[in-house]
């Protein structure tokens, strides 16, 4: 059986990879481990997108590690926050050392005779290629493709002379002051952007298929807060994250039990805060029964807030055709857009 360059090797250094590594060190301290990272920094979904208003649509006490205790204000977290959270967690237990960056896997191959992993991989700046062996790999890369998300090709899209963006590959110099943007998506993406491009931008209008069931709550755990100004850190967030855990696996299950009574319910807290004269149905209203697909969660109500005001608004329809100045639904209405963001899948 041949000896392994390291006993674990572990592909990427965000939440999942930084986890492993922390889970590792304290399970089995007799181990070798190291990790691969693609990128130069780590902090993985949180490190590499960079769009406004980027945060988590879960809250921090149940996303974030049993083992280190979530201590900011806000339970939702934006994405700097969560950034620093893993870094920190990283420095806290001597990860850091272990990180080799942009560094990709190209290869890995299984040998049964050495009892091994072969890896081949590759330096990202240089193109250098390294081989090396490992007895275990741990995969911790998530699901996306981090080099090119995905995007539908869109009927006359090279008529178009405005601006396309994709969420995942943000410019650092977009600026959107004043301009009218439509938002092609209604995922956890775009339930993100639309609050915060319409801050600034002359107009956001999301533009959808079919619609999407869509939850707010606060940002805010305020029992948590209370909790944690009484309590030791460690203690409050146990309790917290109980209490969460078990609140949304009820949730869940009584909403599997009674999917249209859960339905009636969800709808109506939109229509409640969208009031009696917005067409729900038609925009908030989905084909499906809850929990078919995921639910898309808003903080404060800051969706609903900016369609309240008018600064954003949301179409139901399918596209016919892009022109030089936005798009054609397939309802004749057309939508002009100096920039289109494609919240189309990552």
């Amino acid at each position: 059986m041949t000896q392994p360059d390291t006993d674990v090797l572990i592909i990427g250094a965000g939440l999942s990879g930084i986890g492993a590594a922390v889970h590792l060190g304290k399970q089995c301290p007799g181990k070798t481990y190291r990790i691969f990272e693609q990128r130069s920094a780590m902090g993985g979904t949180w490190d590499l997108f960079r769009y406004p208003g980027i945060r988590s649509d879960s809250d921090m006490h149940t996303l974030g590690f049993n083992f280190k205790p979530w201590t900011e204000a806000k339970a939702i977290a934006d994405g700097p926050s969560i950034r620093n959270y893993i870094r920190e967690t990283a420095d806290e237990h001597d990860i850091t050392r272990h990180i080799q960056f942009d560094t990709k896997i190209v290869a890995a191959d299984w040998s049964s005779p050495d009892q091994v992993w072969h890896i081949t991989s590759e330096d990202t700046k240089t193109g250098k290629r390294t081989d090396l062996t490992a007895r275990f790999l741990f995969m911790c890369g998530g699901y996306y493709n981090y080099d090119e998300g995905y995007r539908p090709d869109f009927p006359g899209e090279d008529n178009y002379k405005g601006q396309f963006v994709h969420p995942q590959h943000w410019p650092e110099d977009l600026d959107y002051t004043g301009k009218k943007v439509v938002i092609i998506g209604s995922g956890a993406t775009a339930m993100t952007l639309v609050p915060a491009m319409a801050e600034k931008a002359g107009h956001v209008t999301m533009l959808q298929r079919s619609p999407t069931y869509v939850v707010s709550r606060p940002a805010v755990d305020k029992l948590a807060n209370f909790l944690r100004a009484i309590l030791p850190d460690s203690w409050a967030y146990a309790l917290i994250r109980w209490r969460n855990v078990a609140f949304q696996q009820y949730f869940f299950r009584k909403t599997r039990e009674n999917p249209e009574q859960a339905k009636e319910r969800l709808l109506k807290m939109v229509r409640d805060e969208l009031g009696p004269d917005y067409d729900v149905e038609k925009h908030f209203t989905p084909h499906y029964n809850p929990w078919e697909q995921r639910l898309c969660l808003v903080p404060d109500s800051d969706l609903f807030n900016v369609l309240k005001s008018g600064k954003a608004s949301v179409e139901t329809d399918h596209i016919e055709t892009f022109t030089e100045k936005g798009i054609k639904l397939k309802s004749g209405k057309e939508l002009e857009a100096d920039i289109v963001i494609t919240a189309t899948g990552l």
